[in-house]
């Protein structure tokens, strides 16, 4: 049991005695903690005593104290006091932060994992067109998806990372005509390419791939055979390159899922047909329209057009009901802000389609400025000219793109400099926390080296980690599991990256202050493990933020 949640059973307890002294009836609130914003407020803090002062009809503090006086005994509350309108402030020994040490060293790696909750969740994250390939402005949406997808495993649930791709949209048709053109351009055949085609020298790589493999046989073929035969070579590539792309950015996807699979599997057809006998389709102007506008959209939504085609919308509520239908219980999209309108209709869509809205979690993010030295980077994927993320991650890094990205809440917008971004220095935070745990790696292979070897944890007095640094970084260590939960349940790996840099700027304040190999053999011995345990919780850290945890680095702005 934590300290919070000893501290929360105690405060509950507190309540159901208070409550008859106040003349409080009913329903006790349950109680909440926060961490002071100043140590000399104490380790913990509630406001209960504000939500029941009106029912108490007495002043907050006069509640608060009551509260206060009803405590029971517990030997790791040292004291508690009534401030500011009507705030608790718990002061507690140290012990428990000992103990938090000993939990570190004995779950290593599981230290903050929950247990199953016996519940699925897909995120589906980038699904980026197969029109080219993935671009710098696709780096948020990949690091925050898969940042999510492991906070969610990490917390209990079974997770599926899912890429959905359109092979079916007119900016797919635009992709094979250019394609076919450079291709029968490569061949030797006289061809133009579209108007509203895309011009990127990878199209034509892409096109002297596919006459490498097939030589001229494909110009042979039927204009519509030659045409459908291109755009699926095509696209193949182009997806296969995502694919490695997004691997080398540590996102792994379980799936990647096709539009054109739910046109030709007549899954399209029956969503709007499920929508139809719920009431809640209309057709006007030849055309088949959701009522979107009952779920809180500002108009109706086309899902058929005129002329029979499915629009993206219809394609998204039948992909709605195969999410459902394959059993999962929470379904996260991580979409571009410029997909707001979308939230309100494809909730409506899910109610609609008899599931539950609240299932239907959509992850909203700014978009990133992409700058080179303080200059705006142009990027047009129709004229070719943009970074690739692979460009990115030769130039910057992965572990660096990927930690800054992660920066900054979602509804943020953010800069991302690349010359910046890849400095190897002490002002790089990304950095920063690596060089903790690298330097804490040193320490442990210097102290073998002296011939200090780390004897059993049960024989160590963790008690002598008392100086006002060393439980300063206690205080990180205990309080990760909690910023693990709660950057899950908020969808929140920005949260992750600052307990990252807090725990690894409390390590270096220690490192300064305290020698840790010493002639006092005890007080080594507490040093080592709490280095030891510091490096541990670092490594899970950045892990969860899909960054690796180096066990060396080079300064380079010594």
């Amino acid at each position: 049991m934590t300290i919070e949640d000893r501290l929360l059973a105690l405060i509950r307890e507190a309540l159901v005695t208070a409550a008859p002294r106040l003349g409080i009836e009913g329903n006790l609130p349950e109680p909440e903690l926060m961490a002071p914003r100043q140590r000399e407020h104490g380790d913990f803090a509630t406001n209960v005593a504000l939500a029941l002062a009106s029912r108490a009809g007495r002043p907050p503090r006069d509640v608060a104290q009551a509260i206060a006086d009803a405590l029971p005994d517990a030997t790791f509350l040292v004291k508690t006091e009534v401030a500011g309108p009507g705030f608790l402030n718990f002061f507690t020994t140290d012990e428990w932060l000992h103990e938090a040490l000993r939990e570190v060293l004995t779950r290593g790696t599981a230290y903050g994992r929950s247990e199953p909750n016996g519940l699925h969740a897909q995120v589906e994250f980038v699904s980026a067109n197969p029109t080219g390939p993935l671009h710098v402005g696709h780096a948020r949406n990949a690091a925050l998806g898969d940042a999510i997808a492991r906070l969610l495993e990490f917390t209990g649930w079974a997770v599926e990372r899912e890429y959905y791709f359109n092979d079916a949209g007119r900016q797919v048709e635009q992709f094979g005509r250019s394609v076919e053109a450079r291709y029968l351009q490569v061949v030797g055949r006289p061809a133009e390419m579209p108007e509203e085609g895309y011009f990127g020298d990878y199209v034509v790589d892409v096109a002297r791939d596919i006459a490498a493999e097939f030589g001229e046989a494909l110009a042979n073929l039927e204009p519509d055979e030659r045409y459908r035969r291109l755009l699926s070579e095509g696209s193949r590539r182009i997806l296969d390159g995502i694919r490695a792309t997004l691997e080398r950015f540590g996102a792994h996807f379980d799936r990647f899922f096709s539009e054109r699979s739910l046109l030709e599997s007549g899954e399209i057809q029956q969503a709007v047909e499920r929508l139809r006998d719920a009431g809640y389709t209309y057709e006007s102007e030849g055309a088949i329209w959701f009522r979107a506008t009952a779920f809180g959209d500002d108009k109706d939504r086309v899902i058929v057009r005129s002329n029979g085609a499915h629009t993206y919308f219809g394609a998204d509520c039948a992909y709605l009901v195969d999410k459902f239908g394959r059993g999962f219980d929470r379904l996260v999209y991580v979409l571009g802000a410029d997909h707001h309108g979308d939230v309100a209709r494809l909730k409506g869509a899910a109610q609609a389609l008899g599931h539950d809205p609240g299932a239907v979690d959509i992850l909203l993010y700014q978009f990133v400025s992409f700058l080179r030295g303080g200059e705006p980077i142009r990027m047009s994927k129709r004229a070719g000219v943009f970074v690739t993320l692979d460009e990115m991650i030769d130039e910057v890094g992965a572990d660096a793109a990927r930690f800054t990205l992660l920066m900054y809440s979602n509804d943020s917008s953010m800069n991302f400099d690349i010359e910046t971004v890849k400095r190897q220095t002490m002002d790089n935070p990304v950095y920063y926390v690596q060089y903790g745990h690298a330097r804490i790696a040193s320490i442990l292979r210097k102290a073998r080296d002296r011939g200090v070897a780390l004897r059993a944890l049960e024989e160590a007095d963790l008690e002598l980690l008392a100086s006002e640094s060393e439980v300063d970084l206690l205080r990180a260590l205990a309080e990760v599991p909690a910023q693990i939960a709660t950057s899950a349940e908020q969808r929140a790996p920005h949260r992750l990256t600052h307990a990252a840099q807090d725990l690894a700027a409390r390590f270096h304040r220690f490192y300064t202050e305290c020698r840790v190999v010493s002639d006092d053999d005890s007080l080594t011995q507490a040093r080592l493990w709490l280095c030891s345990g510091t490096k541990q919780v670092i490594a899970n850290t950045l892990g969860l933020l899909g960054v690796s945890a180096p066990e060396s680095m080079e300064r380079t702005d010594a």
